[in-house]
């Protein structure tokens, strides 16, 4: 299960400059052929005033652009103050893409190659990706980095990233030029900068041979890999039925448009907010994550000024709303737009929800738009989905071993077209209401991870593709539970450590994201072992907040825990999209680099 959860507080600390994506789109406005209207200051509009509304339908990303094209709607960009940086309608969206896949072939990259492109919310990026499509070249779309301090372990994992992908090239925008250079070297990349050095590039005076049904799409970098990158293959097939079954599970119609912050590198933002609403013609308002991060109600702002239906989020940005409604306006906002607020990413907490729902029902949020979801990037991004407009769905679920209860958010249906079974250690189906591990066979399933047949073979047999996630049947929906890796098992009992984190991030000297929970070794037994990213100066306290965490944790999960407090820097490990991993946080208190 794929998640972006903790990307936030590093985003944060992001050394980019405030201004840095309007200066960068200023100068990138004078290289571009489109017509200036492209740059006037009205957004691009919800309804195309004759172009016939398709959902979906198309056999691949250039066929549905060509059709988009004809109409009006297309991208808008804003910055953190909610102003309007620039439109990309999908007409010029196209033109410019033409444009760039014949540089591309100017230069000499080959069908089929590999081009890096960091995937910052800008219209670069857009025009990059979709005329790699054109040209028969495959993106491969990287985070951006997080964080002070980060220049050196960035340059690190991109390095390592171009090197799994043997990428010709790499697109930065402009304040991660310098990144990117350092990066290529010595690697196969033999083109690397920003958007200046390709539009400088000749135009091949060819017909565009561009990536088509059957054909390779992109490869998107797993989150959570962190010390061998796997790729995962995106095919068109895949993505044109991933994204058909899911705007027909949204209900996705002509009178819909979109609001999102999400990271393009995600699956979740890039399928979700990039490629699916233009293979429904669709607008959609685009907040950088950075900006999202400095100002959140700019989120709601923006959903509220341009009367949007569709946004997504995982949890905690909800949880950052719900904080922030008690110091900011909520009454100027009307969400009453708002028909689907999808949930998904992460672990859905639904305390989280219940809070965002309290804290803006004034402002005409109505609960039923929740829409809790489940997917992963080895499937393209959605696989399950809750009703349209019917809410959350909680079932309570006894543990048989320990005879504890916990409410779990239901992620409704399978999409059509799939099949999933939940299995247990034997691979024999269980029936409802039975833990074990999901399974997927279907049409949106990957076929493989990028040159790695090994790790391949460990996921997929005989088409059905083994998720890692755990979960149950409810009456005929799916509901998660985490990921198998992560359980926690002691005495035979099985324990989700997100409810020892969450229940430690209750605290209030604890943030959200700043708990991670695990188990080890210790002797005959299994021990948890509570990593927290707080420390107090003074001793004392200290203490105090050791006690707070391990009656936390015994209430929680009824067992006791070894507390480790540590400073923000450099803090819990986390992937290259912000998550949490368990699994590294293990291996450093294993290796002596958390203090005990």
């Amino acid at each position: 299960m794929t998640s972006i959860r903790g990307i936030l507080p590093a985003l944060l600390t992001n050394a980019t400059p405030a201004d840095g994506p309007a200066r960068r789109m200023q100068r990138y406005a004078s290289t571009l052929h489109s017509s200036p209207e492209r740059w006037v200051t009205v957004p691009t509009p919800t309804h195309n005033v004759s172009l016939p509304f398709r959902r979906g339908g198309f056999t691949s990303l250039t066929e549905a652009l060509d059709y988009a094209a004809r109409g009006e709607t297309g991208f808008n960009f804003f910055d953190a103050r909610g102003k309007l940086l620039t439109r990309l309608p999908y007409s010029h969206l196209r033109t410019e893409a033409l444009s760039f896949a014949r540089r591309l072939i100017g230069a000499g990259i080959e069908p089929g190659e590999r081009l890096i492109l960091i995937a910052d919310t800008w219209p670069g990026f857009c025009i990059a990706f979709f005329g790699c499509q054109y040209a028969g070249i495959v993106p491969v779309p990287v985070p951006v980095p997080v964080g002070l301090g980060a220049k050196a372990h960035y340059i690190f994992q991109l390095r390592k990233q171009i090197t799994a992908a043997q990428a010709v090239g790499v697109l930065a925008p402009d304040e991660l030029v310098e990144f990117a250079r350092s990066a290529a070297e010595g690697t196969t990349a033999r083109l690397a900068g920003g958007m200046e050095i390709f539009t400088a590039l000749p135009e091949a005076k060819v017909d565009l041979q561009p990536l088509r049904a059957g054909m390779a799409c992109y490869v998107q970098f797993s989150s959570g890999s962190t010390r061998a990158p796997l790729g995962v293959e995106i095919r068109q097939d895949q993505l044109m039925a991933n994204i058909d079954g899911s705007i027909a599970a949204q209900g996705l119609d002509e009178n819909d448009s979109g609001v999102s912050w999400l990271p393009l590198y995600h699956d979740m933002g890039l399928i979700g907010f990039i490629l699916a609403p233009m293979c429904a013609q669709r607008s959609v308002d685009l907040l950088a994550p950075r900006d999202f991060a400095r100002r959140p109600m700019q989120w709601l702002s923006l959903i509220s000024r341009r009367r949007a239906t569709i946004t997504y989020s995982p949890s905690f940005g909800y949880d950052l709303l719900t904080r922030r409604a008690l110091t900011a306006p909520v009454g100027e906002l009307d969400l009453s737009s708002v028909r689907l607020a999808g949930v998904g990413a992460d672990m859905i907490q639904l305390p989280v929800l219940r809070r965002f729902t309290e804290a803006f029902k004034a402002a005409g949020f109505d609960e039923r738009a929740f829409m809790p979801s489940y997917g992963m990037a080895e499937v393209c991004v959605g696989l399950s989905f809750g009703a349209s407009f019917g809410g959350v769905k909680v079932d309570s679920f006894t543990d048989p071993q320990s005879g504890r209860s916990r409410d779990f958010v239901v992620c409704g249906k399978v999409m059509a077209g799939h099949s999933v079974e939940i299995r247990d250690e034997s691979g024999t189906p269980l029936g409802e209401r039975h833990v074990g591990r999901l399974f997927v066979r279907g049409p949106s399933v990957m076929p493989g991870y990028f040159q790695k047949c090994e790790e391949t073979a460990r996921v997929l047999r005989d088409g059905w593709l083994d998720t890692g996630d755990l979960g149950y049947w409810h009456k005929g929906e799916l509901v998660i539970t985490g990921r198998a890796k992560d359980l926690i098992i002691v005495n035979g009992r099985n324990i989700w450590p997100q409810d020892i984190e969450w229940a430690v991030e209750a605290l209030p000297q604890v943030g959200r994201g700043d708990a991670c929970a695990f188990s080890v070794e210790d002797g005959d037994i299994e021990a948890v072992v509570v990593i927290v990213q707080a420390y107090p100066s003074e001793p004392a306290e200290r203490e105090a907040l050791v006690g707070d965490i391990k009656q936390a944790v015994k209430e929680a999960a009824g067992v006791d825990g070894r507390v480790v407090l540590i400073k923000r820097q450099p803090g819990l490990p986390r992937t290259s999209s912000g998550k949490l991993s368990r699994t590294h946080a293990k291996s450093k208190f294993a290796a002596g680099d958390y203090p005990t």
